[in-house]
């Protein structure tokens, strides 16, 4: 492996124009053709299987008027003071927004609430459920505000009108908070290599390998289902990814151009070593997120591939466009001042004792207390998680002044939080008469506990599908809603024996419960997927049982911390308004897998960076413990300024309008800070130093059975003349 990218490395390096060339080809030529055919990105959360789904796909067939798939609105009326919905001035205001709203862009129908008797108990409250012919991922804003528009007759004349629904929520975007992420990136770099130019190169190749990504996704889009999240999460790790990959073989490359005086030997030797470790904490990260796959939700399956790929460019790019810049760019990387600060190598065992070594020698002389310490501390930290509660976004997590909030809370109060989280019920009438098999049903599922009432919404025009509204009296994402789908599932046999009709329950609501017990029914296969093939991966970079081992319980200790942190923020509402969380509610469900799956790849990069190069020095005659402490010293300060980086991209996206954005990117920044510096600088040379020569322990038959990859660049240190070409891998088994 070191030998093979060491080639890769040099060629770059001296046909510097050549490679540039190529690349800005790729990205042009992908540019220009996402700028002129560019595909449409979905927000569907379909999950196939599920009897929500298979319902919905069954009356896009059998009754494509209900237009099943199609988003929905609410439009909530409040009479005047005084007055209630019947009055007759009443009627006439919200008859007129009704007509309105039927003649709105995209709209199949609205049905009118004095028809649907949707007024409340009171008479204070009335609501019209508006039905569009597409989903709302193809709305526009222009389609959004010509619905808006239609209440201000009814406001003119006193109503409280406000709107609500999934046809409300538009696609996540970006904005300059975002931004801001990437600006104190830039400012770590500059700090940490003390070059423009060197701290410049990791931000124009991340920009770049982003660049490439992400017209390679909008194009994917003509043929392939992107969910509008993928974009936004592609973007978020391409950036992170890419800086910290080209961080690391930058001051690598800075330390061996400073030792061997030359620059194409140095590149090459950069990407043999630091890009080998490149490469597999890529492929790390690559494994956790195409295994998103196969928790059987398209949506997560799309953003985890959508990653994937985002990460497979930003390696591609660190390992051959960054040493042909290095070439451009010549020694102003290693020489070049700042502020009248000489940029020195940030590698260099030279001069006074650095932080990152005084903190290893303490943490290896203080071994056991520090590693007590810090497990008592990510154990505090992790016990909110113990009241996590899971669910998905709806209005009553909007912020408090938007009309959907203002419409969920007028619900609420006129007809009860059910109003909220409507179930809708679909009738296979099995050749009965319609309206008696509506009837027969909907006096079944009346009786079963927590269902306010159950009224008909329509007949397909052939009579043999019909469908039923069934009001629970809890909201959409209370343990109690759920249970009431799953009872009235249960029940299914027995009204089928009673009535001579199959039911089905679907809806936004049952959508979403099914979202969820398909998340939680997909965990344990996913761990084991990626956990898996991570533990077999890091074995192949470390040649060692107990390193992979402590790696993967360092990231399980991430995570519950992380959970913690989560739960605390965004469930119980601790430091809410700092981070700029409108609301406190059940946490993402889609979250725990897509966090495990980004964050353990995440993890391993460090876990990557810091121990090979701690394997490099014990590899090349080091002791075990001094190599801990000479691995660790060569290694924390790129690890320290990676970290920061992460935490300033994924942070920027706290700040987020789309809840599940925001919480991953509070997730991910907090899962990085905890993981880096706590896990990964902390515990790990704690427990490297207990494990001695232990730590590189590996049973001498599986040795023999495992191809020697040379992640530490051993071949490397063989070629006695390093202007010569590099010396061929000794055979597979040779002693090492």
């Amino acid at each position: 492996m070191a030998t093979f990218l060491y080639r890769i490395g040099r060629f770059s390096y001296q046909r510097r124009w050549l490679v540039v060339g190529i690349w800005a080809f790729i990205l042009v030529a992908l540019g220009a053709s996402a700028a002129t055919m560019s595909g449409k990105m979905s927000n569907d959360f379909s999950i196939p299987g599920t009897e929500a789904q298979q319902a919905i796909d069954d009356l896009s067939e059998r009754f494509p008027q209900a237009n099943a798939g199609g988003a929905t609105a609410r439009i909530v009326f409040g009479a005047p003071e005084g007055k209630t919905v019947a009055d007759p001035a009443v009627q006439a205001a919200i008859a007129q927004v009704v007509q309105g709203a039927s003649k709105a862009p995209e709209v199949a129908r609205v049905m009118d609430p004095f028809t649907a008797k949707a007024i409340s108990p009171d008479g204070k409250y009335a609501f019209a459920q508006v039905s569009y012919t597409v989903q709302g991922q193809e709305l526009t804003d222009a389609d959004r505000e010509a619905l808006f528009e239609t209440a201000q007759s009814a406001r003119d004349a006193g109503l409280a009108v406000e709107f609500g629904g999934d046809a409300l929520r538009a696609g996540p975007e970006t904005g300059i908070v975002e931004v801001l992420g990437v600006v104190v990136a830039a400012l770590v770099l500059v700090i940490t290599l003390g070059s423009l130019i060197a701290a410049g190169l990791p931000l124009l190749t991340a920009l770049a390998g982003v660049g490439v990504g992400v017209a390679g996704m909008l194009l994917v889009a003509n043929v392939a289902d992107i969910n509008a999240n993928s974009l936004i999460l592609a973007l978020m790790l391409g950036v992170a990814v890419g800086i910290d990959y080209a961080l690391f073989i930058v001051s690598r490359y800075r330390h061996d151009a400073l030792i061997r005086k030359d620059g194409a030997e140095a590149a090459g030797r950069a990407v043999g070593t630091a890009g080998s470790a490149v490469v597999f904490a890529g492929l790390t990260v690559i494994i956790a997120l195409a295994a998103l796959t196969v928790v059987g939700i398209p949506m997560l399956g799309s953003m985890g591939l959508s990653a994937a790929g985002a990460v497979a460019v930003a390696v591609l790019v660190a390992l051959t466009l960054l040493p042909a810049l290095l070439g451009i760019a010549g020694r102003r990387v290693t020489t070049s001042k700042l502020f009248g600060r000489k940029a020195v190598d940030p590698e260099a065992n030279t001069g006074p004792v650095r932080m990152g070594e005084r903190w290893a020698r303490l943490v290896v002389k203080l071994r056991w207390p520090v590693l007590i310490l810090a497990l008592a501390g990510l154990g505090v930290v992790a016990i909110p998680a113990a009241d996590l509660r899971l669910g998905l976004p709806d209005d009553g997590m909007a912020a408090l002044d938007t009309t959907q909030r203002k419409a969920y809370d007028m619900l609420s109060a006129g007809f009860g939080p059910g109003f909220n989280a409507p179930l809708t019920l679909v009738v296979d009438t099995n050749g009965k008469d319609a309206q008696q098999a509506m009837g027969q049903v909907g006096q079944a599922v009346q009786s079963i506990k927590d269902v306010v009432y159950v009224s008909p919404l329509g007949v397909s025009p052939d009579g043999g599908t019909a469908l039923l509204a069934v009001i629970p009296s809890h909201g959409p994402n209370d343990v109690a809603t759920a249970d009431l789908v799953h009872a009235i599932r249960a029940q299914a046999g027995q009204i089928k024996a009673g009535t001579g009709a199959d039911i089905a329950v679907t809806g936004p609501t049952a959508l979403n419960i099914d979202i969820s017990q398909t998340l939680d029914d997909a965990m344990v296969p996913y761990l084991l997927i990626v956990v898996g093939l991570a533990f077999l991966l890091l074995m192949l970079v470390f040649r060692s049982i107990l390193v992979p081992l402590k790696a993967t319980l360092g990231f399980l200790l991430s995570v519950a911390a992380t959970f913690g942190a989560v739960v605390a923020v965004f469930q119980w509402g601790w430091l809410s308004e700092v981070f700029g969380v409108h609301e406190t509610g059940p946490i993402m469900s889609m979250l725990p897998v897509l966090l495990i799956g980004i964050l353990f790849g995440l993890a391993m990069d460090y876990q990557v960076f810091l121990v090979t190069r701690m394997r490099e020095e014990f590899v090349h005659g080091e002791p075990a413990q001094a190599a801990v402490i000479s691995g660790f010293r060569h290694g924390a300060r790129v690890v320290t300024a990676a970290a920061i980086i992460m935490v300033s991209v994924f942070g920027g996206f706290v700040f987020s309008g789309e809840p599940l954005i925001q919480s991953i990117g509070f997730a991910l920044a907090f899962g990085v800070f905890v993981d880096a510096f706590i896990v990964r600088m902390t515990l790990v040379p704690a427990v490297m130093s207990l494990l001695n020569r232990a730590a590189w322990w590996l049973p001498r038959w599986l040795d023999r059975l495992m191809p020697n990859v040379d992640v530490e660049g051993e071949k490397l240190a063989l070629a006695e003349d390093e202007a010569l070409p590099v010396r061929e891998p000794e055979p597979a088994g040779a002693s090492r």
